[in-house]
């Protein structure tokens, strides 16, 4: 399973300028190389969501989503664009395999586990919202605990009591300067004592056959219903302290029960469910038994999720009407006919990557603006070590990298991570302690140098490229 967290500020259902499609793939550009076609189809499908949400008549409920199929080879960019697309949306966004599902009856995990994780997503994503909106008042709540410790406030009381109102201006002056010197990092290194929140919570991990794991999060939930959390004294740097407060006092102000609806209502009408590897569940014979049967009763489970269905998780009911699918697979054993007929009917919109040609390594290399190329300059930057390629070295790779993934398995873009990283390995390792030069260039002579021995011999190529 993997969640993704989302990096930006754009809000789908809330947002009357969202992007256009013609947007979408533009942002999409700038991450992926090619695949036109099912950038065109995603962007729509995200577009969409949008309109859907902006339909003033009843019909708005009857507005299905068109839940896409990407068929492609390994490594084409299938995955990156469900990624970023659901960066692009601020969508709760979950990527599953769909090997890792099993029919009911069988150990392992059910598929409306899926749902489960969209709706524990939303809430995180909403729950960073709200706090990120109370984070300015729970900062000067924050340094208002730690001013509690270092310069403890003077109250005047009701009775008996020879405080004067100097001496409480005084105090609220001295707790004002502090409150800069706090601000400006002059107290970071200073050690306090500080009351923080332990959780008593016992860990609980329940082993049995699927939707034992959603029990185990429903018990972890009633025992720390019953245990109430407690404080403990604990003594850290002032630097320390502010962070884990400033959560403390985010987290109190937060109204939970709002956040649990926002995030409900999100999963349900922006959230993205990414289904890898669906192939695999696939009968190459359309019809089989042994292995067959368990797969064909995966995909007859997926059926209710993705056509849309009540699924009862932690939080509530989540309902999947307008919940977008994306599943996507390689289908070299087997093809999406093979599915079974009623979950072909489940995503009329299939788009077929392309396999990467030379061209595209290039472009791969050096046009994104997460190329490999730059994460690797930015590495070997921070040992004050300049990184040059030029225009034949980057030729060179993209050429090496076609040649072995026709000879040997083609695994698309993921050649390159195997070739940049054999190609650098020496540079990665001798940096800086046998590298004389602050400025290494890479050209083909190098690039050849490195590897020719590698690319000849295919047995090994197969092992190390």
């Amino acid at each position: 399973m993997e969640i993704i967290k989302h990096e930006n500020n754009f809000n789908l259902l809330n947002n009357q300028n969202y992007l256009t499609p013609k947007q979408i793939v533009t942002e999409l550009d700038k991450f992926i190389i090619g695949q036109d076609a099912a950038k065109k189809a995603v962007a729509i499908a995200l577009r969409n969501r949008w309109r859907r949400q902006n339909v003033e008549s009843d019909i708005k409920d009857e507005i299905m989503p068109n839940n896409i199929i990407m068929i492609g080879p390994t490594g084409v960019g299938k995955t990156e664009i469900a990624r970023r697309l659901a960066k692009l949306a601020n969508a709760p966004f979950v990527k599953v395999e769909a090997t890792k599902f099993t029919e009911v009856g069988y150990v392992g995990r059910d598929v409306e586990s899926m749902v489960r994780d969209l709706a524990e997503r939303a809430v995180a994503i909403v729950k960073e919202e709200h706090l990120e909106s109370k984070k300015g008042d729970a900062i000067f709540a924050a340094e208002n605990r730690i001013l509690d410790i270092l310069i403890p406030p003077v109250k005047k009381s009701p009775s008996f009591d020879n405080t004067t109102d100097s001496e409480i201006e005084e105090n609220s002056a001295t707790r004002e300067k502090f409150r800069q010197m706090l601000r400006n990092g002059v107290l970071d290194e200073r050690i306090i004592e500080v009351e923080v929140m332990v959780d008593q919570t016992p860990n609980l991990h329940v082993l049995g056959p699927m939707g034992m794991d959603e029990i185990g999060m429903n018990l972890q939930d009633i025992f720390g219903n019953m245990m109430p959390k407690k404080r403990k004294a604990r003594k850290m740097k002032v630097s320390e302290a502010r962070l884990l407060l400033e959560k403390e006092e985010a987290d109190k102000l937060i109204d939970m029960e709002a956040v649990i609806r926002e995030a409900l209502r999100r999963a349900e009408n922006s959230g993205i469910i990414f289904i890898d590897e669906i192939d695999k569940i696939a009968s190459s014979s359309g019809r089989g038994s042994g292995p067959d049967v368990s797969r064909e009763g995966v995909q007859r489970d997926l059926l209710p999720i993705v056509e849309g269905c009540a699924v009862n998780t932690k939080y509530g009911i989540v309902n999947t009407d307008h919940v977008l699918f994306i599943a996507s697979g390689a289908f070299h054993i087997s093809k999406p006919s093979d599915l079974v007929p009623e979950l072909q009917g489940r995503f009329p919109i299939r788009v077929e990557l392309k396999s990467l040609t030379e061209d595209d390594f290039v472009k791969i290399l050096t046009q994104p603006e997460n190329a490999l190329i730059k994460q690797y300059q930015a590495l070997i930057k921070t040992e004050n070590i300049d990184l040059e390629f030029d225009e034949s070295g980057i030729r060179e790779i993209a050429a090496l990298a076609a040649k072995v993934n026709d000879e040997v398995t083609n695994i698309g873009a993921r050649r390159l991570h195997t070739i940049m990283s054999t190609l650098l390995e020496e540079i990665m390792y001798n940096a800086p302690d046998e590298i004389e030069s602050n400025h290494i260039i890479i050209n083909s002579d190098k690039v050849q140098d490195v590897l020719k021995d590698i690319v000849r011999n295919t047995d090994i190529s197969k092992y190390i490229l």
